[in-house]
């Protein structure tokens, strides 16, 4: 029998991969409908919103970041992981604020949240990188794209969560879909 943290280590090497999959196919497709660098629908970040919904912050830190350094080499954009890494934390930090404010209750919500701090945070990099505020005039636009790539990715994650099988959830929530199951 495995103990609980090797298999908590696995399942969060699993999602680790997944996430890295989606990130690896995504960076692959070109998006030529809309002309500004940088936009993409962020369908790795399905995998982070299941990890926020079901297991701790600190779990989907370290898939984030594993993705975003291990997906910045597999892609050979190095030279976009200090875009990814200010996006994607400030993405993480307010979602996971907002999950545990709203009780995991509005992914959609989160995930629109998520996706435009992760907008923002990009933008602040591009500023911090290129020493002018001129990219400023790409936030609007982004923050548009973010608010619809965000829905789109938060309805996808609530809709994932739903169909996990137990053997993916944590003790716990293992615990909770059977009192569901019992009192249905």
């Amino acid at each position: 029998m495995m103990s609980k943290s090797i298999k908590h280590l696995v399942t969060m090497a699993l999602f680790t991969a997944m996430a890295l999959t989606i990130f690896v196919i995504e960076a692959q497709i070109p998006v030529p409908i809309i002309p500004i660098p940088g936009v993409k629908l962020g369908l790795s970040n399905v995998i982070t919103l299941i990890i926020l919904l079901q297991y701790r912050p600190r779990d989907a830190a370290a898939v984030l970041l594993l993705r975003i350094l291990l997906g910045s080499i597999y892609t050979g954009r190095l030279v976009a992981m200090f875009y990814s890494l200010c996006g994607g934390f400030l993405c993480f930090g307010g979602m996971a604020l907002l999950c545990w404010l709203l009780h995991k209750k509005q992914v959609w919500f989160i995930s629109i949240i998520g996706a435009v701090l992760h907008n923002i945070g990009q933008i602040l990099a591009a500023m911090l990188v290129m020493q002018t505020t001129k990219v400023l005039v790409y936030l609007p636009f982004l923050l548009l794209t973010g608010t619809v790539t965000g829905l789109f990715t938060g309805l996808v994650a609530g809709r994932v969560v739903h169909y996990l099988p137990p053997a993916v959830l944590p003790e716990k929530k293992k615990k909770d879909c059977r009192k569901k199951k019992e009192h249905a």
